[in-house]
């Protein structure tokens, strides 16, 4: 029997918990072949007289690894790279370690002709400060990994800004003026060349990101999805080596500008704007890549929903979704803090009932905490209203793992702790009191 007739088996290798990631194990059910969820639980590499056995065993992988939510993306890098090495593989390593550098797929980008916000990166703080007037009054500035809108802010030309935030060096990048009161942009989902899907996404109330898990507005962008926004969303992919990948683009004064090239984008906020699901298309690409055959009308038929039931492949407990080692935190832990001019190490304490964790006034200047994204309402005790708290980006530290949240601002010089760990951290940990 030839192999197009022999069912494949395709490994998702993703050491997290997602929807995205049960979908396409469940699209490659469906579509008549074997899935495996390669995780933690069952990855297992040895080197034996010469010769390399990974398993699980699979036929093709499709890399689903989050590396820009690792403390040291390399290693997500070498373990994808491992399985690259014997197997063929969606999304190479080396195609997403170059894509989630935000500064250098951007230059890739620009070597290829496609449109991109012009961008300075510069490892000493007064080159990048006295360069920094270039920009004009307004500037993006970003580290060069970050993701879901983490990492980013819009800052004047009179901030002063340091070349790293906490370990990641950072970079200016134009701000993309659209002259309208709330900013988008046009995500493009490309799998296997072809455009699948678009969405039109709108920054929240009090935001200028426009990141879905930042509370973003989402609609279909097919209305505005022309042949040749196509041609540099599917370029832009081809350039960068990805199979599939969410690349977003925004329209300016002089036209649209290529901001980035996701490898891991999440499909729920496209399928929810245009009820198409991504799944079963990246499921048909691992397919027929490795040698098998698909029903086209069935492809199109699954896509029409989303199936992020537990996949028939997850035989074994899976953990908390954690993209670390480290788990536990204790109720009072030492935490690293880091803003654009520095970092503390601070003792900081649990609060579950705390949504958002919160940072000292005067340890927030310190570390160069900022600019001020939002305010938030906060009420304390018995009070019947609420006081208004600045809001803004800090990266928190835990035993080598980076958190990169919207803390808010408040004056704890007569409180114990100078940092409060809200919900938005403690969702990743178990919390051990002594």
């Amino acid at each position: 029997m030839s192999k197009s007739f022999e069912k494949i088996n395709v490994g998702v290798l993703s050491l997290h918990t997602s929807r995205e990631t049960k979908a396409i194990l469940n699209s490659v059910k469906s579509l008549g072949h074997d899935s495996t969820w390669i995780r933690r639980e069952n990855v297992e590499i040895g080197i034996e007289e010469g010769n390399v056995m990974i398993k699980p065993e699979v036929d093709i992988v499709a890399n689903r690894l989050l590396l820009t939510k690792m403390e040291q993306p390399a290693e997500g890098f070498g373990l994808a790279s491992l399985f690259s090495g014997v197997k063929p593989i969606l999304n190479p390593p080396e195609a997403c370690i170059t894509a989630i550098h935000k500064f250098a797929s951007a230059a890739l980008l620009a070597e290829g002709g496609i449109p991109v916000p012009d961008a300075l990166l510069a490892l000493d703080a007064d080159r990048l400060n006295a360069e920094k007037v270039r920009f004009g009054e307004t500037a993006v500035y970003k580290t060069t990994i970050g993701t879901n809108g983490g990492g980013t802010w819009k800052i004047e030309k009179e901030n002063r800004i340091n070349p790293q935030v906490g370990r990641r060096e950072a970079f200016l990048q134009e701000f993309v003026n659209q002259g309208q009161d709330r900013n988008s942009d046009l995500r493009v989902y490309i799998v296997g060349g072809k455009v699948i899907g678009a969405m039109n996404r709108y920054a929240p109330n009090g935001d200028w990101r426009t990141n879905v898990s930042l509370g973003g507005e989402i609609e279909n962008g097919e209305g505005i999805l022309t042949k040749e926004l196509e041609e540099i969303s599917i370029k832009s992919a081809e350039i960068l080596g990805l199979d599939y990948a969410g690349v977003d683009i925004v329209e300016g004064e002089d036209g649209w500008k290529v901001l980035e090239v996701n490898p891991t984008a999440g499909f729920r906020g496209l399928y929810k704007a245009t009820g198409i699901c991504a799944a079963p298309h990246i499921a048909e690409l691992a397919i027929t890549k490795a040698g098998g055959s698909i029903d086209q009308e069935k492809v199109e038929k699954l896509a029409m929903y989303f199936d992020d039931s537990d996949p028939e492949s997850k035989n074994v407990k899976i953990r908390p979704a954690y993209d670390g080692n480290i788990n536990i935190v204790d109720y009072i832990t030492e935490v690293v803090v880091r803003g654009t001019r520095g970092y503390e190490n601070v003792d900081a304490k649990a609060d579950t009932g705390a949504a958002r964790t919160s940072i000292d006034m005067k340890l927030a200047a310190r570390i160069g905490a900022g600019p001020i994204l939002d305010t938030t309402l906060v009420r304390t005790g018995n009070q019947k209203e609420g006081r208004a708290r600045p809001l803004v980006d800090i990266v928190v530290g835990i035993k080598g793992t980076q958190h990169t949240i919207t803390a808010s601002v408040e004056d704890r010089s007569h409180m114990d702790y100078q940092i409060i760990l809200g919900r938005d951290i403690l969702q990743n940990y178990q919390i051990r009191i002594r």
